[in-house]
């Protein structure tokens, strides 16, 4: 078992070209013990963004404070706290935050080796 904190893990600013106030913290990977998937918990300031991009594996969301825009294919819909989300493989996808406060959502996703 393990038993970690939030306050613990490392806030990374999201690298990816077209993001914007948009951080990612790795709660469970490998260095934990993960065999199968990682969890990892984004935050979105308001006006940040993921823009559209895709990938092979499947995303698993659960929105934990705030909400925002999540886009799929040709659709977007507004999530909100307590929403769930799931997200097929291969299809393309973005993140905007267009609400007043931080959007925090966990996301699993399949360990990529």
């Amino acid at each position: 078992m393990y038993l970690g904190n939030i306050n613990d893990v490392k806030k990374e600013k999201v690298d990816m070209e077209g993001s914007s106030k948009t951080w990612i913290q790795w709660l469970i990977t490998e260095k934990q013990g993960a065999k199968n998937y990682v969890m990892r918990l984004f935050t979105i300031e308001p006006d940040g963004v993921i823009p559209k991009h895709q990938h092979p594996w499947e995303h698993e969301i659960f929105v934990l404070k705030g909400g925002g825009i999540v886009g799929c294919c040709e659709e977007e819909k507004e999530a909100k706290e307590g929403d769930f989300i799931y997200i097929e493989p291969n299809v393309p996808h973005w993140y905007r935050n267009n609400g007043s406060k931080d959007w925090k959502f966990l996301c699993i996703i399949p360990m990529i080796k």
